[in-house]
C-alpha cells in the first residue's frame, strides 16, 4: 500500500489567496512537510488547521526525504508545500516529488498562488512563450553572460531578485537591453505591492532612491533588444 504526496501550493504574500481544496487538503493530510516550520505554522494557524508539520528543505532534504518516502510506503497522506507560492519551483521538493513517483507513491498537484504567473498577469506584455530563470548568478561575469543568453531567446523572460541585489541586476540587464523596457514587480499580493514598468535606468532610478526592501520578480518582454524599448 502506498500514500499520497499531495504537491499544494500556499499564499506568496496574501493569505486570502489560499484555495478552498488547498485548504481541505491541508486539513485531511497526516502529516504536512514544510520550508519552514514557523512559516507554515502561521498560516495553518490564520484557518484553524490542526495537521502535525515537519521540516523539508535544502540542507536536510536527504535525511528527512527518506522518512517522509518511508510513510508513504505505510500509506500515509503528505502535503508538500512551500513557504510562499509553488513547491518545486525555486525550492527543492522537487526532488521529494521525484523520489515519491519513482517509489510508486501517487503524487497530487494542488495548484494556486505563483508569483511568476501572477507578475506576467499584471505585467501587460507577451506571456505565450516565456522563460522562468529563477536567480541569476552572483558572479558579476556570470550575470552579464547568462542575460546575453537569454536576450537571444525569443520569449518572455521572468526573474526572481532580492533586495540586496536588485540594483546591480538592473544594471547588468542596462548593459545588455541597453533601453528596452521591463516591468519589475515587488511585493506581489502584499500591502506595498508595486508593479513598475521602466528602462532598467529609470527603474534603478525609482527603487535607488533609498533602502531596497521586499520580493521581486522581474519581467523582461519577448523580442526586446538595445535601441527598441517595448517592442515586442
Amino acid at each position: 500500500m502506498t500514500g499520497t504526496l499531495y504537491v499544494v501550493a500556499t499564499p506568496i504574500g496574501n493569505l486570502e489567496d489560499l484555495g478552498l481544496r488547498a485548504l481541505r487538503t491541508l486539513r485531511e493530510v497526516d502529516l504536512i512537510a514544510c520550508e519552514d516550520t514557523r512559516r507554515t505554522r502561521t498560516l495553518l494557524a490564520r484557518f484553524g488547521v490542526a495537521t502535525p508539520v515537519t521540516s523539508y528543505f535544502e540542507h536536510n532534504k536527504r535525511q528527512k526525504g527518506r522518512q517522509l518516502l518511508r510513510l508513504l510506503a505505510e500509506g500515509k497522506s503528505i502535503a508538500l508545500v512551500t513557504d510562499a507560492g509553488t513547491p518545486g519551483v525555486s525550492d527543492p521538493g522537487f526532488l521529494l516529488v521525484k523520489e515519491a513517483r519513482a517509489a510508486g507513491a501517487t503524487v497530487v498537484p494542488v495548484p494556486g498562488p505563483s508569483a511568476v504567473v501572477a507578475a506576467l498577469s499584471a505585467a501587460g506584455v507577451p506571456a505565450d512563450r516565456f522563460v522562468f530563470e529563477g536567480f541569476l548568478p552572483t558572479k558579476p561575469g556570470r550575470r552579464l553572460n547568462r542575460l546575453k543568453a537569454l536576450r537571444d531567446l525569443d520569449m518572455t523572460v521572468v526573474l526572481y531578485e532580492s533586495p540586496h541585489r536588485l540594483l546591480r541586476t538592473l544594471e547588468a540587464i542596462e548593459q545588455v537591453f541597453g533601453d528596452a523596457e521591463l516591468v519589475v514587480a515587488r511585493e506581489l499580493t502584499k500591502q506595498f505591492e508595486e508593479v513598475r514598468t521602466g528602462t532598467a535606468a529609470e527603474l534603478t532610478r525609482h527603487f535607488g532612491g533609498g533602502a531596497v526592501r521586499g520580493e521581486f520578480t522581474l519581467v523582461i518582454p519577448r523580442g526586446c533588444s538595445p535601441g527598441t524599448p517595448g517592442v515586442y
